[in-house]
């Protein structure tokens, strides 16, 4: 009887350092979250304040998804699709850069990006930044129509990216609450 009351508080003490360790890992994802979303507004005000996007930013943001995958419980296959989905949009941003369509930081944002998002919410937020990019090029055109500017035009993209991948980052969030 003595045992089964040892062997019933080891069980209790290990659900309980389970459930703690749990929601110290919701913890995290959020803390991960609030981080990222800090480092995506940064990165917004800056591309249109310099129109460049700091390396540092980038990085961290790349940094930070295999912290999100271990937190998430992502298992290893699931990591290399996910590196392998990041690597594609890479090289794919990075044609749009070498054809001068686009900053390099803005191409770096969108790869650090695809760490984070499984491949449905990655085209979801690639679409939103196309139809975001494409209303603030046509805004930032009749800008310089008005004002009658012969100054060549430079788009900070970085704010269609850091919109789209807001926007997709908190839609789970506003579908729970609804």
């Amino acid at each position: 009887m003595a045992n089964d009351i040892g062997h019933d508080a080891g069980y209790v003490l290990e659900s309980r350092a389970v459930y703690i360790f749990a929601g110290m890992g919701d913890l995290f994802l959020s803390i991960l979250l609030a981080a990222l979303a800090l480092l995506l507004v940064s990165a917004g005000i800056e591309d249109v304040r310099a129109r460049t996007i700091a390396n540092w930013k980038n990085a961290a943001i790349a940094l930070m998804a295999p912290l999100w995958w271990w937190a998430s419980g992502m298992g290893w296959g699931d990591m290399g699709v996910q590196l392998a989905i990041a690597l594609v949009v890479l090289a794919l941003f990075a044609l749009a850069f070498a054809l001068r369509q686009m900053g390099g930081g803005d191409v770096k944002l969108i790869a650090a990006l695809a760490l984070w998002l499984p491949l449905q919410p990655l085209v979801w937020m690639l679409l939103v930044m196309a139809v975001a990019g494409g209303a603030l090029t046509l805004a930032m055109v009749i800008e310089k129509h008005v004002r009658r500017s012969t100054r060549p035009i430079e788009i900070p993209y970085g704010v269609a990216i850091v919109f789209a991948a807001l926007l997709t980052l908190g839609e789970p969030i506003f579908n729970h609450l609804s």
